[in-house]
């Protein structure tokens, strides 16, 4: 007998190269079948000393009124950034592009940030890593301050794990009031070479591969970008949270113990290097 197919994705290989190139895939609608990819004309980041903690934020931050993992629920958090919203009733990520992320996140190149209240998710985020560089894709929030307090673990846990380039694709006015600015897509595409030049999918500094075409897909995800390397984020997100680097949930189980309030450490470290 025949097992039943696994859900379709994109090519994962494919998919990490299209980022490094600076290009990203959308879906018109939640079910829509087709993906098409995006390269903005202006791009939006979010340097990484230029987040504003806001004295409300920073108070939050430091109450831990949220407690926040790291990989600990991403197929839940993909799934609620998915759904509709008020002024949004359609999204953008469609089922081929849930399973391609859910399946970059079991190779450890895609990641999340959540925020719980007790038992319930009520915020976070998700993206993917590539080199030094962490490309943001969706968040959502279902408590007030909730997708601030993920961004701020977020931003906190690149800086101390290594990375420089936080990508957000399009502005916001969420989006900056927190500290994105918008750069020409030129501009970003070298900040995007510095941060990858490890990469294995980092193109060669002399040519740009041809840009990737849609439509190619791979109904099996084994083997085909293979293994994830170790995480610089995962990494910074542990050592301010005080878990174990090594956990895909790091810092999930120690967030509400030890003699440091995790809040207190993600606003002193945002502070002082802000």
């Amino acid at each position: 007998m025949h097992g039943t197919p696994g859900p379709v994705t994109i090519d994962l290989t494919m998919l990490m190269r299209a980022y490094a190139i600076g290009i990203f895939p959308m879906a018109d609608a939640r079910d829509d079948v087709d993906v098409f990819w995006v390269e903005p004309e202006l791009r939006a980041i979010l340097p990484l000393d230029n987040f504003y903690l806001s004295k409300s934020l920073k108070k939050v931050i430091r109450s831990d009124r949220f407690s926040v993992t790291i990989n600990r629920a991403f197929e839940q958090v993909i799934a609620l950034c998915a759904e509709s919203a008020q002024g949004r009733e359609q999204t953008w990520i469609n089922r081929t592009i849930e399973a391609s992320f859910i399946a970059l996140n079991q190779q450890g190149r895609a990641h999340s940030i959540e925020c719980w209240q007790g038992d319930n998710l009520v915020g976070g985020l998700y993206g993917v890593e590539i080199g030094h560089a962490f490309c943001g894709e969706s968040m959502f929030s279902r408590a007030t301050d909730a997708s601030k307090v993920a961004l701020a673990w977020l931003v906190a846990s690149m800086r101390k794990g290594g990375l420089t380039l936080l990508d957000c694709q399009f502005i916001t006015p969420h989006l900056k009031s927190l500290g994105a600015v918008e750069i020409p897509q030129a501009d970003y595409l070298q900040l995007l070479s510095h941060a990858i030049s490890d990469s294995p999918f980092a193109p060669p500094r002399a040519q740009r591969p041809h840009p990737v075409m849609p439509g190619t897909y791979s109904a099996s995800v084994e083997g085909v970008a293979g293994a994830g390397a170790d995480s610089g984020l995962v990494t910074g997100f542990s050592a301010l949270a005080g878990g174990d680097a090594g956990a895909r949930d790091a810092g999930a189980s120690s967030l509400s113990t030890g003699a440091s309030s995790p809040g207190n450490a993600i606003a002193q470290f945002l502070t002082q290097t802000s």
